[in-house]
């Protein structure tokens, strides 16, 4: 199966401020219908990289191509292509939704005849059915944000390019948002800056990781969960051998004890040690309760990346 055809291709942007290189050397890719995650800490270049692929920055060095179009020489075309919510978004608070959408649409190039359909399409994407005649400034700031992806979307871009679209968000606003992100990653090709590991695991497809400017890393989302990882099991052992005992299985790397009952194991990866422990400990009278394989926490996983980056 071929692959899906790039909306977006960046190579080698660089942009400075005054002496300092905030963005270096970066290029990257996003194809049609995924959701590529920008994840990285705060102050690592993430919403630079989204201004200089949207246009509204200039990169010193560099070139962004949207949907086959030159962002620097084409600049009308490719900026058509884009849907853009900057981390603050772009909302006039004293407008009701219906107008500043309407307003939003006209900016963009929507036909007249079409605004009308393209407003119920977006306000039915972005669950604001209810709300066209409310004014913004009244709204919740997940209403808010809602808003503000529904000004990016009126046009139906092919890329949406999302600042850290649930900074700020309670628990169920950002579950809301996130389920709406994944929705646009069907339809249309989609990049999100994010420094929320829990953002990347949910919504992903794919993700680069910048740190100081510069990516580091690139993979899916279900190969970054097992960057590093190390298998093994967590243990519980009502009457524990020694230690040595352990060591002794086929294929365990390591023991470690958590509590007197409680025992950490690390294997290789071809092992079946823990039926192995399991059969002896029947044999032997071990008594044993539980055993559960190690899981690899996302957090671990960028703090490894980046420190290796540092190191």
């Amino acid at each position: 199966m071929s692959a899906a055809p790039l909306t977006l291709c960046a190579r080698n942007l660089s942009r400075r401020f005054g002496p300092r290189e905030v963005v270096r050397n970066v290029s990257l890719e996003l194809r049609r219908g995924e959701v590529l995650g920008l994840l990285g800490h705060n102050g690592a270049g993430k919403s630079t990289t989204l201004q200089l692929l949207t246009g509204a920055l200039l990169p010193h060095a560099g070139q962004i191509e949207v949907c086959g179009f030159d962002l620097a020489r084409q600049p009308k075309q490719a900026k058509a292509c884009i849907g853009f919510l900057p981390e603050t978004p772009p909302l006039y608070r004293d407008m009701c939704v219906d107008d500043y959408l309407e307003f939003a649409a006209k900016l963009h190039g929507v036909p007249r005849p079409q605004i009308a359909g393209a407003l119920a399409e977006t306000k039915r994407r972005c669950s604001l059915q209810d709300t066209g005649q409310k004014i913004i400034g009244t709204l919740s700031k997940g209403y808010r944000q809602r808003v503000g992806i529904a000004q990016a979307l009126i046009h139906n871009p092919e890329v949406i390019i999302l600042d850290e679209p649930t900074v700020g968000l309670d628990p169920s606003q950002i579950r809301d948002i996130r389920t709406l992100i994944r929705e646009l990653g069907d339809a249309h090709s989609v990049i999100l800056s994010t420094h929320l590991l829990g953002e990347v695991e949910s919504i992903c497809d794919r993700v680069e990781i910048m740190h100081h400017g510069r990516l580091i890393y690139s993979d899916s989302s279900a190969h970054m969960q097992q960057y590093g990882h190390q298998p093994g099991f967590v243990v519980t052992l009502l009457a524990p051998p020694a230690l040595a005992e352990l060591e002794a299985i086929p294929g365990v790397l390591k023991v470690e004890p958590i509590s007197a009952t409680h025992f950490r194991i690390l294997h290789t990866a071809e092992s079946n040690c823990g039926a192995l422990l399991l059969e002896r400990a029947a044999e032997r009278g071990w008594q044993a309760q539980q055993l559960t394989p190690l899981q690899t926490k996302l957090e671990d996983v960028f703090m490894h990346i980046t420190q290796n980056e540092a190191a």
